[in-house]
C-alpha cells in the first residue's frame, strides 16, 4: 500500500496510508498486520485521519517494506482477534462528544424557561431512584444526589442542578465504559486455546485444527480435555466442569443425549459430541456474561468502599441538618449536602482493579477477578509445580533405554501413541521426539484411560500397555524387569525425569526426559523475595534426584519429590493454618487440586485444560517473569486504593468545612466535588507500572 511519511523521529514513524477513508475494520487489520511483524515494539491507527503511528526495533528499511507489501486480504483479516475493542472506544466517544456538545450548545440556544423545565424533567431520574432506595428501607447515595439536586431547584439554583446531573451523567459514562472496555479486554484474552480436536466417526481418530470442524461433525474429547465445541453428547460417560458457564462447583455427569458447552472441560471419563456450534459462535458473550455476572469480579477494596460509601450518606445528610441548625443559613447547609464521600469511592476503587486487570492482559497475564489480585499483593508463600513450570515448557526426550529386546523405535511409537491423547509437557515431549524421527502410527489400541498424577492405561492386542511414573508402573501395577537387566535402571542418568513403559507386566522402555531449567527462574525466585515473598517451594511428582537437582540451580527454598496431587493441596492447607497467604503456580492436571485450594491459584497457559479452568489467574508460558510483573501491579494496584481513600476523604471532608464556615457558595462545593471525583476516577486508569 502506498503511504506517506508525515514525522520521522528515533525509531519511530508517523505515517499517512494513502486512501479516502478507513474503516474501523480496516483500521484494525493494519494494526494487527504491523503488530504481527517482530521488528514493530508498539503500533498505533487512527482510522479517521487514516494515520498509523509506527515504533519499531532494527532497520527502518523493514517497517518500510512490511507497510510497501500491506494490502486488505483475508489473511490479513485473520489476524485480528474477534473483538478487539475499537468499536467500544468510538461508541464511547461519541457519547462523551454528543454530551458535552449538548450541554453547551444548549446553554448557547435555549431561553432559560425551556432549560429549567429540562433540568426539573432530568431531576426526575435521580428523584425515582431515590424513592426506591427509599422504598428499599436504605439510606444510600442516591438519596444525597437527588436531594441535592432538589433542593437546588428549589431555591431557584438551576445551574448548580444542571452542574450536578452533568457531572453525575458524566461519572457513570466513564464507569460504564471503563468497566465495559476492561471486560472486553478481559473476555478477549480468556480464549479456549484450543487449537486442534480429535474428529472421529471414521476408521480411526484424526487430529485436525478446531476452526475445520462443521456443525453435525463428532469430536472425542478424554479427560483433561477442554471441550472446544457446544455440541451433543452421543457416547461415552464424561465427568464435565461447567463452573466457567453454569457457576455449578461440582462436575456434572454427562452420558448421551446431554448438552456440553465450549470451554468446560472433562475432568474424569471419554465424551463423544456431535458438534452443533462451530468455533466462535456463542462463547465470546457467553464469557462476557459470565466476567459481569461474576462475584469474582468484586475485590474486598471494590466491596469495601460501596459499603463505607453508603455507611456515610446518614453522616452526610444529619451533618447537613446540623449546620443549618447551628447558622441557620440554606446556603451552608447545601454547600454541605453537595459534597459526599460516595460518588468517588464508588467510582475509583472499580476503576482502579479493572484497570490494573487490563493492564495485566497487557503484559500476557489474564485475571478472572479481582480478589485475586488482593491476594497476589497479600501472599507471602508462593508453591511451584517443576515441570513446565520452572522449568520449560517444552521438555525433550534425551534417550530411550529399552529393556526385554524391545526395539526402540517401536517403545517409541508406542508411547507417542498413548500420550498425545493427554497433552502435557511431558507427553508433548514424546510425541515430538516421534515426530522428528519420522514415526507415524495407526492406532491399534483400545480407549486409553488417564490415571491422575500417574499415568496412561489402554490394552494392544490383548495385553496392557502402561506409561506413566515408577510409583504407577511398579508400585500399583506390579511390572517386572527382564531378569538380568536391572542395572539398566541404576545407571539412568539422575538429572533426567523418567518415563516408564510396560506392556504385559514386564518393563519395555524408559524414556528419559530431559528438562532443563528455566534460564530466568533463578532471577524470578531472587526477585519474587526482594518483592516479600518469605517463602518459595517446588513441589513435583518427579524424582528426588531430577528435583534436588532444579531446586538447587533455581533458588527456591524448600522442595518436595515424588507428591501426589492431594499433597500439593495438603501443604497449602497446613500453610493457611499458619496463617499465610500462599500462591500456587502449575501446569498440569495433577496440579489442579492445589490451585484451587490457594488464595490465588496461577497457571500456566499452554497447559492442561483443567488447570487453566481451575485457576484464577493464567500467565504466559514464553516467560516466568510475568510473576514478577503480576506480583508488582497487583501491590501497586493496593497502594493506589489506599491513596484513593485519603485523597478522597481528605478533599471532600475539606469541601465540606469550607462550605459549612461559608466559604465556598454550593455550587462551587458541587463543582469542586464533581470534578474531583472525575479527576481522580481518570487518574485510576493510569498504568500501573512505567514503561521501560
Amino acid at each position: 500500500m502506498k503511504c506517506i511519511i508525515l514525522h520521522e523521529s528515533k525509531r519511530r514513524l508517523r505515517v499517512h496510508l494513502s486512501q479516502g477513508r478507513m474503516t474501523l475494520e480496516q483500521a484494525d487489520m493494519v494494526e494487527y498486520y504491523l503488530r504481527s511483524k517482530s521488528f514493530v515494539r508498539r503500533v498505533k491507527v487512527f482510522d479517521r485521519t487514516c494515520d498509523a503511528v509506527i515504533e519499531y526495533s532494527g532497520e527502518r528499511t523493514a517497517v518500510i517494506s512490511a507497510l510497501a507489501s500491506f494490502a486488505y486480504t483475508e489473511e490479513v483479516r485473520q489476524l485480528v482477534p474477534e473483538h478487539t475493542g475499537r468499536a467500544l472506544d468510538r461508541e464511547f466517544e461519541d457519547r462523551l462528544i454528543f454530551m458535552i456538545a449538548r450541554r453547551y450548545i444548549g446553554k448557547l440556544i435555549m431561553p432559560m424557561p425551556i432549560r429549567y423545565a429540562g433540568a426539573v424533567i432530568k431531576s426526575l431520574k435521580y428523584v425515582w431512584e431515590a424513592v426506591k432506595c427509599i422504598a428499599r428501607g436504605r439510606i444510600e447515595v442516591s438519596i444525597l444526589d437527588a436531594t441535592a439536586i432538589v433542593v437546588s431547584l428549589i431555591r431557584g439554583d438551576r445551574a448548580t442542578a444542571s452542574s450536578v446531573m452533568f457531572l453525575l451523567r458524566l461519572g457513570e459514562l466513564l464507569e460504564e465504559w471503563t468497566h465495559k472496555r476492561s471486560v472486553d479486554d478481559l473476555a478477549g484474552t480468556l480464549s479456549l486455546g484450543v487449537e486442534k480436536v480429535w474428529l472421529t466417526g471414521g476408521e480411526h481418530d484424526i487430529l485436525v485444527p478446531v476452526k475445520s470442524v462443521k456443525a453435525g461433525d463428532s469430536i472425542i474429547v478424554r479427560t483433561g480435555g477442554m471441550i472446544p465445541l457446544d455440541g451433543k453428547v452421543i457416547s461415552g460417560e464424561a465427568e464435565v466442569n461447567q463452573s466457567s458457564m453454569t457457576g455449578e462447583a461440582m462436575p456434572v455427569r454427562k452420558t448421551e443425549g446431554s448438552y456440553v458447552y465450549a470451554g468446560t472441560v472433562v475432568e474424569d471419563g471419554s465424551i463423544v459430541i456431535c458438534v452443533d456450534k462451530t468455533a466462535g459462535s456463542g462463547r465470546y458473550d457467553r464469557i462476557v456474561k459470565m466476567i459481569e455476572d461474576s462475584e469474582k469480579l468484586k475485590s474486598e477494596a471494590e466491596s469495601k468502599a460501596a459499603h463505607l460509601a453508603d455507611k456515610l450518606v446518614p453522616y452526610s445528610l444529619g451533618g447537613t441538618v446540623i449546620t443549618y441548625l447551628l447558622t441557620r443559613n440554606a446556603q451552608r447547609a447545601l454547600s454541605f449536602l453537595m459534597v459526599d464521600f460516595s460518588c468517588a469511592l464508588k467510582l475509583a476503587m472499580p476503576i482502579s482493579v479493572i484497570s490494573a486487570m487490563r493492564e495485566c492482559g497487557i503484559h500476557g497475564i489474564t485475571v478472572k477477578g479481582g480478589k485475586f489480585l488482593e491476594a497476589v499483593a497479600d501472599a507471602d508463600t508462593i508453591v511451584f509445580d517443576k515441570t513446565g513450570t520452572l522449568t520449560h515448557a517444552e521438555p525433550k526426550v534425551s534417550g530411550i533405554v529399552t529393556f526385554g529386546g524391545n526395539d526402540e523405535q517401536e517403545c517409541l511409537r508406542l508411547a507417542a501413541c498413548l500420550e498425545e491423547h493427554f497433552p502435557h509437557s511431558i507427553a508433548n515431549a514424546v510425541v515430538n521426539e516421534a515426530e522428528s524421527r519420522g514415526i507415524t502410527h495407526e492406532e491399534k489400541h483400545s480407549a486409553v484411560q488417564y490415571v491422575v498424577a500417574h499415568g496412561i492405561s489402554s490394552t494392544i492386542d490383548g495385553e496392557k500397555c502402561i506409561i506413566g511414573s515408577y510409583h504407577f508402573v511398579f508400585e500399583d501395577e506390579g511390572t517386572v524387569i527382564p531378569e538380568g537387566e536391572e542395572h539398566k535402571l541404576n545407571e539412568l542418568p539422575e538429572e533426567c525425569s523418567r518415563l516408564y513403559l510396560a506392556v504385559g507386566g514386564r518393563l519395555a522402555a524408559v524414556l528419559c526426559i530431559e528438562d532443563p531449567l528455566r534460564d530466568e527462574a533463578a532471577e524470578v525466585i531472587s526477585a519474587l523475595h526482594e518483592l516479600g515473598i518469605t517463602k518459595t517451594v517446588m513441589m513435583t511428582g518427579d524424582g528426588k534426584h531430577a528435583a534436588r537437582s532444579a531446586a538447587n540451580k533455581s533458588g527456591v527454598d524448600e522442595y518436595y519429590s515424588e507428591v501426589l496431587p492431594e499433597d500439593k493441596a495438603a501443604y497449602i492447607r497446613h500453610e493457611h493454618e499458619l496463617g499465610r497467604k500462599v500462591i500456587m503456580i502449575g501446569d498440569g492436571v495433577n496440579d489442579s487440586p492445589a490451585l484451587s485450594e490457594a488464595d490465588a491459584g496461577i497457571a500456566i497457559n499452554t497447559g492442561a485444560a483443567i488447570a487453566r479452568e481451575i485457576a484464577d489467574i493464567m500467565i504466559n508460558a514464553d516467560d516466568l517473569r510475568s510473576i514478577i510483573v503480576l506480583r508488582r501491579i497487583s501491590e501497586e494496584l493496593m497502594k493506589r486504593i489506599n491513596s484513593n481513600y485519603r485523597t478522597i476523604i481528605g478533599f471532600n471532608f475539606s469541601l465540606i468545612v469550607l462550605g459549612a464556615l461559608g466559604l465556598l457558595p454550593p455550587a462551587t462545593s458541587a463543582f469542586l466535588h464533581n470534578t474531583s471525583t472525575i479527576v481522580i476516577g481518570t487518574a485510576s486508569m493510569r498504568n500501573y507500572l512505567k514503561e521501560e
